[in-house]
């Protein structure tokens, strides 16, 4: 039986670049070779597509890549060979990764992708959209306020403060990694992170700081979506929230705890949150949802990751490996995920018979 073709696609044109990288190495460690051969094909920080023997932060030294453009057997071709993937895994985190763009991209040309698609990718990437959702559909959110960069000079620190009290988080709209997010403590943090925050994006957030436990909860699947036990994030004293460096660059500035200890209860409750959060914002495949849990029992539903990280130190991965799923046989049960979606989504029909003349 001939292994499927599968092309990783990584890098990108994303602050979270070099996260990417790091989540495309260990999946193509780790992708059973035995069953896939995959198909590295990276993406600059400039948008040039290449066709790369490793996974390597030098992209750039890959062959030139184009892509021929026909439904259901597009082929990519560089120099030296031509490829047709069966289906593709995009690693992109954040920016036309993780917002729907690379999605749309490979639906247009009907190829099957692991992940979620189009739509539920643009909701859960934009946080004013996916929290506007998420409150609709009844899900405990933080208090929150937006502005957009036209309206910047309406934007008011004492009107926040009114309302969402002191301290609040100041968050770039559709970021991932803690990129553009600063913590607000007085007026004199205000002008700069609200600076901060329209550096990367023309939609800011400012939201109520909610003190609580950081949880995080893998869901897997589609029908049914399942979650996976919560675990948590505890941060070291020196850092005043989750930030960028926390995440990927000190090795001593966080414990995690798979599973959390937590109550039968609460884990419960975070674990059908999770799920319905999932659902209300049309992901598929897999995800990762970010929570906060308050000393008095309050869970709040923070954010939700369509393409969490693979690396080392990734919560999704280790989540599931508690539950029995090692690394290979994750990414062997994301492909066939994809794959099943993919032909239930054939069922429709593409044409329409009428009296139309053209």
């Amino acid at each position: 039986m001939a292994k499927k073709k599968i092309a990783i696609l990584y890098g990108g044109r994303s602050v979270e670049h070099g996260v990417s990288i790091n989540s495309a190495r260990n999946i193509f460690q780790f992708i059973d070779q035995k069953k896939f051969k995959p198909v590295l094909i990276g993406i600059t920080d400039k948008g040039e597509w290449r066709l790369t023997k490793k996974v390597s932060s030098e992209i750039k030294k890959g062959e030139k890549l184009s892509v021929q453009l026909n439904a259901r057997k597009p082929v990519f071709k560089s120099k030296s060979r031509s490829v047709i993937p069966d289906i593709v895994f995009p690693v992109l985190h954040g920016t036309d990764g993780e917002d729907g763009s690379i999605q749309g991209l490979l639906k247009a040309i009907d190829v099957p992708i692991v992940g979620t698609g189009v739509l539920g990718s643009a909701m859960s990437m934009n946080k004013l959209i996916a929290k506007k959702m998420l409150k609709e559909a009844g899900l405990p959110v933080a208090d929150f306020q937006f502005a957009f960069f036209a309206d910047r000079k309406k934007i008011n620190f004492e009107s926040i403060k009114k309302e969402l009290g002191l301290p609040f988080m100041v968050k770039s709209a559709s970021l991932g990694s803690s990129v553009g997010v600063s913590k607000v403590k007085s007026k004199q943090d205000f002008d700069k992170a609200v600076a901060e925050g329209f550096r990367y994006d023309d939609c800011i957030l400012f939201e109520k700081f909610v003190k609580g436990r950081e949880i995080e909860c893998a869901v897997l699947g589609n029908a049914p979506a399942k979650a996976s036990l919560p675990g948590e994030i505890i941060i070291s004293k020196n850092y005043e929230f989750y930030t960028f460096d926390a995440k990927y660059v000190d090795g001593e500035a966080v414990k995690i705890d798979v599973p959390a200890k937590l109550s039968r209860t609460i884990s419960k409750k975070i674990q059908e949150l999770s799920v319905k959060a999932f659902q209300t914002l049309c992901c598929e495949d897999f995800a990762r949802v970010d929570l906060f849990l308050t000393a008095d029992g309050k869970v709040f539903v923070n954010e939700i990751n369509t393409i969490p990280g693979f690396t080392n130190s990734s919560m999704f991965p280790m989540m599931w490996k508690e539950r029995g799923i090692g690394f290979t046989n994750l990414i062997t049960k994301l492909v066939g995920l994809a794959e099943e979606r993919y032909k239930i989504s054939q069922r429709a029909s593409r044409g329409y018979s009428s009296s139309l003349k053209y």
